[in-house]
């Protein structure tokens, strides 16, 4: 056989041999543990006992510690994924396994503290013996070929994560599971305790990460398809099963930051005109209705349910792109993605329910957006679901291209313009809606444009005006309205039309309750 040949059926066999290996160990691994588990009594995890420097550490001594560089998995292979470990320290002290899947099998990452640099800290390497590893972070060369250990993913604490794509910084949040959020009888946090990464191949564009979940009320697990790109996605199925009935079962839930914005501008003088890592929830309805609601900083907390049949999409996004919005050169907050969940499969009737939580500070993520079935899952019965995760700046891409949307609103005390043209407080809370999109654009100038407007009765509506706004080429709403019971929210909601043709997605908008009074 001649020498090329035989190298060719070499490597053939060498390649084989490696899927085998590979393939010993799956998904169906993961989901055959989680089934166990859930017939076991639930076991908190063990104290970490890390020194108090690492467990008092603020997030910008957190951030001295990090993985030397040689040390990085992967860092002296050809393929296009590197992996770097955390450090345990601050929130983050319970430790997970992290696992490597390659062709010769399924091999623990080992905890080393001579592998960390610790920075300014003072710490003995030493006397860090045993603590574990608090999560990893997925590395590739998405922004340039010359920078291969830029991150795209990751994974610290309980069952969150999240993703960048190219030229993005991170921002929101996702998590595996909620449950029983914002309920009297208190929320669990579900925790990944074990993960499982694969090994890509030279030419592989993804890479996969299965994870084991654990919690008082459920069991799961969990495979996530990483590819890294303009838009990172990441295609998501797990696999659930309950000790016992929950309250609330919370979908795909996603977690992010709102302070203030142009809607609730800062109560004090602050550089920056906002301030969020999101500044609204997008809703896309199976029947093809488009919602926007921007969020809010409330007072007390609030939740709000959305009730949808079919969902096709749902995200916190940050549709605020000009760095005008921000004026922060340290924290870009026009750079933070939107993360879109699109469904996979028939979701059926349920809600989007959001949670708004109050905040003194960018530090906390205070916003949370999730599914909650109809039909809650049932003890004994495996619920399964498969969605896919867009982390991205294009948010265009997620708006009907046949509807308008809403690209700011903007909140102050209403007016009224006298003889003397001078301004005067009326008592009315005003608001002014952007709405864009190529639909708008192309309007007639001369056409007849109106806003359908409603409330929930608490609210006066004072004034329901639509003008062509000529910076954008958009339409803006002119809208005042007097609050009733300060005690109870105000919900507005408004859509823009001509004749009987809707012409934009629905702007749905919370006044909090005891926030009308104080803002007018």
């Amino acid at each position: 056989m001649p020498l090329r040949a035989l190298a060719l059926v070499f490597a053939t066999f060498v390649a084989s041999a490696a899927c085998q290996a590979a393939e010993a160990f799956t998904y169906d691994d993961v989901v055959k543990r989680a089934r166990e588990l859930v017939d076991e009594r639930y076991a908190a995890p063990p104290a970490n006992p890390i020194p108090d420097i690492l467990r008092n550490l603020k997030f910008g001594g957190y951030q001295e510690i990090q993985q030397k560089r040689e040390f990085y998995l992967w860092n002296d292979s050809a393929n296009a994924f590197q992996v770097k470990l955390n450090h345990p320290g601050m929130q983050f002290g319970t430790p997970v396994n992290v696992n490597i899947v390659d062709e010769q099998g399924v091999h623990e990452v080992k905890y080393d503290p001579t592998q960390f640099e610790f920075g300014k800290l003072e710490v003995d390497p030493a006397n860090l013996q045993g603590l574990g590893v608090a999560g990893f972070r997925v590395l590739n060369a998405i922004n340039s070929p010359d920078k291969p250990d830029d991150e795209i993913a990751s994974f610290l604490g309980a069952t969150y994560f999240r993703m960048i794509g190219r030229g993005q910084w991170y921002g929101a949040s996702a998590r595996g599971l909620a449950i029983d959020t914002a309920l009297p009888s208190g929320e669990q946090f579900p925790r990944f305790t074990d993960f499982w990464i694969l090994r890509p191949g030279v030419h592989d564009d993804a890479v996969t990460v299965y994870a084991l979940l654990d919690a008082p009320a459920a069991t799961g697990a969990f495979e996530f398809v990483i590819r890294p790109g303009e838009d990172t996605v990441a295609d998501v199925q797990a696999q659930l099963f309950f000790r016992n009935q929950v309250g609330k079962l919370g979908i795909a839930p996603l977690t992010s930051m709102f302070l203030f914005g142009s809607n609730q501008p800062s109560p004090t003088p602050n550089f920056r005109p906002e301030l969020h890592d999101s500044d609204g929830l997008a809703i896309r309805a199976g029947n093809g209705e488009l919602i926007w609601r921007p969020l809010n900083n409330p007072r007390r907390l609030s939740v709000s349910s959305f009730a949808i049949e079919q969902p096709r999409g749902f995200g916190l996004m940050q549709r605020g792109r000009g760095f005008s919005r921000y004026e922060d050169i340290e924290d870009r907050y026009e750079l933070r993605p939107s993360v879109w969940v699109e469904p996979v499969g028939d979701w059926g009737r349920g809600a989007v329910e959001l949670v708004e939580i109050p905040t003194g500070d960018e530090t906390n993520d205070n916003i949370v957006a999730f599914w909650v079935p109809e039909q809650q899952p049932e003890v004994g019965t495996p619920f399964k679901l498969q969605y896919r995760l867009y982390w991205t700046r294009n948010d265009i891409a997620f708006h009907d291209p046949n509807l308008g949307w809403v690209s700011q609103t903007r909140r102050s005390p209403g007016e009224v313009r006298g003889d003397d043209l001078v301004r005067r407080p009326d008592g009315t809370i005003a608001y002014r809606v952007d709405f864009r999109g190529t639909v708008l654009e192309d309007l007639d100038p001369a056409t007849a444009v109106t806003a359908e407007v409603s409330s929930n009765g608490n609210a006066e509506i004072v004034e329901n005006r639509v003008v062509r706004n000529p910076a954008t080429r958009g339409y803006r709403l002119l809208l005042k309205i007097k609050p009733g019971d300060p005690a109870k929210p105000v919900e507005l909601r408004a859509a823009l039309k001509t004749g009987e043709r809707t012409l934009s997605e629905v702007w749905s908008y919370q006044v909090p309750a005891q926030e009308a009074a104080a803002n007018r």
